[in-house]
């Protein structure tokens, strides 16, 4: 699971990549053997086995597996095109993890486990961040607030539920029950008592170093943190997530993935498909969504599959691998999409 930003590429353009990190140079893609296009009926079943898509999502998908989608590395014009076949690469757990798990499948049988994906993308942001001006660290400190420490005076024109994410030490639990139990004894209502301790001793996510801690959270137990949400309507406290089992893993947002796509040194394009209650024609209820890296491209780009129920995919925040194949014979005017 994951949020994506409307603002994400400004946060992109603030953030410079820092330049401690040698790369390893560029890895080339096997083009398979594609003697001819795939007929109307292979290109429908690529798409059949796939669940949870509506009508005019699926034909929309046959639409783009059949041309193809092409791209141009838009950081250098001199460099030819090349189109894709994107094919769905099979169900992942959806553990909060789905970011992660879906790059690595998409990366191959080489790539890291998906936890060191995870550990590689902080790692990442935080050599960035910390190489960044007052001005950049400030930028990026601003979305990250706006996403887990929100201002509850404020968004309710376009949320119902605005939740606050905290951090507690795993150590630190016991003492934390401990405190509210005392405030309930002294008549305090439970969920009160511990949205006050919680707030109080816990760490908000406010910034670049609590995001990164937030991010490295897998939901194992080797975690040095739990997650903690506060889940907030606009009349007050509405419930709050304890995650006492720790198994609560940080979803990967638009951060995370413009961190990877500057550790790879690839672009990432989230490929979103809309319902019919999203209020758009066949042609367009599936789109690419962008995330350049902060930095060069050297490598074609990485594809991930959102299915969406609404407007902003509401109830299905759940990344999934898509795999591209290279289609040497359709040229950019001849392809289903342009990226």
């Amino acid at each position: 699971m994951g949020k994506l930003l409307s603002d994400s590429a400004a946060l992109a353009e603030t953030l410079s990549p820092s330049p401690k990190l040698q790369w390893p140079g560029p890895t080339a893609i096997p083009t398979p053997d594609v003697t001819d296009l795939t007929c109307a009926a292979d290109d429908a079943a690529a798409w059949a086995a796939v669940s949870g898509l509506e009508e005019q999502q699926r034909r929309r998908l046959e639409k783009i597996h059949a041309r193809g989608v092409f791209w141009k590395n838009p950081r250098d014009a001199e460099a030819p095109g090349v189109a894709f076949r994107l094919e769905h690469g099979g169900d992942v757990d959806a553990d909060g993890n789905c970011l992660f798990t879906a790059a690595r499948r998409v990366l191959g049988p080489k790539a890291p486990s998906a936890r060191e994906l995870r550990q590689r993308g902080v790692r990442r942001f935080l050599e960035d961040y910390r190489a960044g001006d007052g001005a950049a660290r400030e930028a990026a400190d601003g979305v990250i607030r706006n996403l887990y420490s929100p201002d509850l005076k404020t968004g309710w024109g376009i949320h119902v539920v605005q939740e606050l994410k905290l951090l507690a030490r795993k150590d630190d639990r016991e003492t934390l029950d401990a405190s509210i139990q005392e405030l309930v004894d002294l008549g305090m209502q439970r969920e009160v008592a511990a949205e006050s301790i919680y707030k109080e001793r816990c760490i908000t996510i406010n910034d670049g170093p609590s995001w990164a801690k937030y991010m490295s959270i897998s939901g194992s137990p080797e975690d040095e943190y739990d997650i903690i949400t506060l889940q907030y309507t606009e009349e007050g406290l509405l419930t709050i997530v304890e995650n006492r089992s720790g198994h609560a893993a940080a979803f990967g947002d638009d951060i995370a993935i413009e961190s990877l796509a500057t550790e790879f040194r690839r672009e990432v394009f989230v490929v979103q498909a809309h319902g019919a209650d999203a209020m758009v024609d066949e042609n367009n209820c599936v789109f690419f969504l962008p995330h350049c890296p902060r930095g060069p491209i050297c490598e074609p780009p990485i594809f991930l599959f959102m299915k969406g129920t609404g407007w902003c995919c509401a109830g299905a925040d759940h990344y999934e691998p898509l795999i591209a194949s290279p289609l040497p014979f359709i040229s950019q005017d001849k392809a289903a999409l342009v990226l």
